[in-house]
């Protein structure tokens, strides 16, 4: 597990999320802590390993 400091693309809050980097490739929702929007959180795993994570609204 990673732990990732992130922007909430609905209200603009900072908060702290945990990416657990062995499941490769994935696709999920969380609620944010302040808000309670759902965020869509994706993982990919690039060629040297490295876990690269992307942030979207549900509305995107």
């Amino acid at each position: 597990m990673e732990e990732h400091n992130i922007e909430c693309p609905y209200c603009g809050e900072s908060i702290n999320v945990f990416i657990d980097t062995s499941a490769g490739d994935q696709q999920y929702y969380e609620d944010c802590s302040v808000c309670c929007c759902p965020i869509l959180f994706s993982t990919v795993e690039d060629e040297l390993g490295n876990t690269n994570l992307n942030i979207k609204r549900d509305d995107e």
